[in-house]
């Protein structure tokens, strides 16, 4: 459990991170659009609530978690924006960051105590300890990115994100299959500069397809969070080029992404 434990550690200081940034709002601030259409970041929040209690389900009792997948897959288009909003609806901003808190100690602590080897049935393919504790730091990250676009903060890009990243790096093949696109053959060789300038490297360094840049962009990218064009990420090769404008982190349908920024006046 020492790697997973790991990821634990570093989910909850992603979480607290996000907490500090959302905890001081006031209730028109907690009802600020973010970039994502129709979200306010009461929506952003309640979505990682929500989430934390479907994966909670998913550890503690596998059973009923089946009854959460057939509910989505009724309405796989709508059924996170119908959670989230739903959530919205049954907590004021105080009581909905209670609430959150509460959630993901729970699944913390349930997490922690599975034993080593398991795995978890989920909306995908099943997952263990680790990859479950990263999914939902790349979801709190990349939703806190929303956040704090919508109130105009900065945040510091840490070492975390190398498990951004990695899901990103993982979730290449999904990205081009969710789209009806034949998967590369090939291994692609991703290099990536951390926050304090180490290199993160994924693939064979010998690789025809390259991609390269900052750990920060690629995870930008790959949660589509900001598009290519306003990132430093650069690709060599015809399918590393073709990669980078389809990327996704996430489970589910191909996201639209973002609109370019550079020259728009924003």
């Amino acid at each position: 459990m020492s790697d997973a434990s790991a990821v634990l550690d570093d989910l909850r200081s992603e979480s607290e991170e996000l907490d500090l940034l959302v905890a001081g709002l006031n209730a028109s601030q907690w009802a600020a659009a973010t970039p994502a259409e129709g979200w306010t970041i009461a929506h952003q929040v309640a979505h990682l609530s929500w989430t934390d209690e479907v994966a909670l389900l998913s550890v503690t009792e596998p059973e009923r978690f089946g009854d959460e997948v057939a509910r989505a897959m009724k309405d796989p288009e709508g059924f996170v924006d119908r959670a989230a909003e739903e959530v919205v609806a049954a907590y004021a901003p105080d009581a909905l960051l209670v609430h959150w808190r509460t959630g993901r100690e729970r699944l913390q602590e349930a997490l922690r105590a599975a034993p080593a080897g398991t795995r978890f049935p989920w909306y995908g393919p099943p997952m263990s300890v680790a990859s479950m504790a990263t999914g939902r730091l790349m979801e709190t990250w990349a939703h806190g990115q929303d956040a704090a676009d919508a109130i105009g903060a900065t945040r510091a890009p840490t070492a975390r994100l190398r498990h951004v990243a990695r899901i990103g790096v993982r979730a290449r093949d999904y990205a081009f299959l969710v789209r009806g696109m034949q998967a590369p053959g090939e291994e692609f060789r991703v290099e990536l500069e951390g926050p304090g300038g180490e290199l993160i490297t994924y693939g064979p360094e010998g690789a025809a397809q390259r991609v390269t840049g900052p750990l920060h962009d690629f995870c930008l990218l790959v949660t589509q969070r900001a598009h290519r064009d306003d990132l430093a990420v650069r690709a060599e090769g015809a399918d590393a080029d073709t990669w980078l404008g389809i990327a996704q982190a996430f489970a589910g349908p191909a996201g639209s992404g973002r609109a370019p920024q550079q020259g728009s006046g924003a």
